[in-house]
C-alpha cells in the first residue's frame, strides 16, 4: 500500500483528467511534483495539465509516446530501480488505448513495482452516461480504420450479450453508425459521448438508426460509443435457411428474403445468403 504523502520507487501510471482540471485528484498533484521522472505522451499537454493545477513539476520529464515507447523502455527502467517514474497520458488512463504497456510489460518482467493512481477513464464515463444496460460489457480500443476490417469487427458483435464501448474518430462516425445500423439492425439502441468533462460535453442516445443519421451532418470532438449487447438470442446464419426457403418458396425475392431473416434475428444478411446458395448446391 502507498502511503499518504509518499511516492513508491517504481513505475507509477496515473490517470489524468479527461478535459476538466478539476477532475485531477489530489495524489495525481503530489505526484505531478514529486516524481523524478515523469513519462509523458505529450510534454506540451503535461506541463500545461501542472500550471493549471497550480503544480510545478520538479523531475525530468521524458517523451513517452506511441513512435518512441520502445526506445525509452530501458532508460525509463533503469530510472524505475531507484526512483518514481511516473507514466502520463494526454487523457485518462495509461495503457488503455495510450502509451504504456511496453514499460509496464518490461517493469514486471524484471520485478520492478508497479502500482496505478486511479482516476478519469473515457470508458466508465461513457459507460455510466449511456443510460444502457452496462453491467456487463467490453471494451474494443478504437474501431477499425478499413470499411472491411470495420464491418467484419461489427459482425463479431452481432450475438455479443454484453455491451461493447469503443473510441471513434468524429470523421469515420458517421460511416460507422450506418455500418452498425445495417449489420447489427437499426433498433439496437446506443450511445455516442462527445467531448466527456468538457465545456461542450454532449450525451446522445438512441438507437443506430437515429444516431446514424443525427451523425450524417457531422460530428466534432473526441468520441466514446456505446452498443447494447443484444438482447435476442442470435441464429446461426445455418441455422436459419430454412426460414429463408419458406419466404422464397412464398415468392420472395432470394435477396429480400434473406433480408428479411437477417433483420429478424440480427444476423449478417451476406453470411445468411450465401448460406441458402451453399444448401442448394447438390451434394
Amino acid at each position: 500500500m502507498q502511503q499518504e504523502g509518499h511516492l513508491p520507487t517504481g513505475v507509477v501510471l496515473a490517470a489524468t483528467p479527461l478535459g476538466n482540471h478539476l477532475d485531477a485528484s489530489d495524489r495525481l498533484r503530489f505526484a505531478l511534483e514529486h516524481a523524478a521522472v515523469i513519462a509523458s505522451e505529450d510534454t506540451r499537454r503535461t506541463r500545461a495539465l501542472a500550471q493549471a493545477l497550480g503544480v510545478e513539476i520538479r523531475g525530468k520529464i521524458i517523451s513517452n509516446f506511441d513512435h518512441n515507447e520502445a526506445e525509452r523502455v530501458q532508460q525509463l527502467l533503469d530510472a524505475a530501480k531507484t526512483q518514481t517514474v511516473l507514466v502520463v497520458t494526454d487523457a485518462g488512463m495509461p495503457i488503455v488505448s495510450d502509451p504504456g504497456l511496453p514499460l509496464v510489460a518490461a517493469a514486471h518482467d524484471a520485478g520492478i513495482p508497479v502500482s496505478c493512481i486511479p482516476g478519469p477513464s473515457a470508458v466508465t464515463t461513457a459507460l455510466a452516461l449511456s443510460g444502457l444496460g452496462v453491467g456487463k460489457f467490453i471494451f474494443d480500443g478504437f474501431a477499425p480504420r478499413k470499411q472491411g476490417q470495420r464491418r467484419s469487427w461489427l459482425e463479431s458483435l452481432q450475438s455479443e450479450s454484453r455491451a461493447v464501448c469503443f473510441f471513434e474518430s468524429p470523421h469515420r462516425l458517421a460511416e460507422t453508425l450506418a455500418t452498425a445500423r445495417e449489420v447489427l439492425g437499426p433498433e439496437r439502441r446506443a450511445a455516442v459521448a462527445r467531448e466527456l468533462t468538457k465545456t461542450y460535453e454532449e450525451v446522445r442516445r438512441g438507437t443506430l438508426d437515429e444516431l446514424a443519421t443525427w451523425a450524417e451532418s457531422g460530428v466534432r470532438g473526441e468520441i466514446t460509443v456505446v452498443i447494447e449487447g443484444s438482447s435476442h438470442t442470435q441464429g446461426n446464419p445455418e441455422l436459419l435457411v430454412d426460414e429463408v426457403a419458406r419466404l422464397v418458396d412464398a415468392g420472395m425475392r432470394l435477396k429480400a428474403a434473406a433480408a428479411e431473416v437477417a433483420k429478424v434475428h440480427k444476423v449478417s444478411k451476406k453470411q445468411l445468403y450465401d448460406a441458402y446458395l451453399a444448401h442448394q448446391q447438390p451434394e
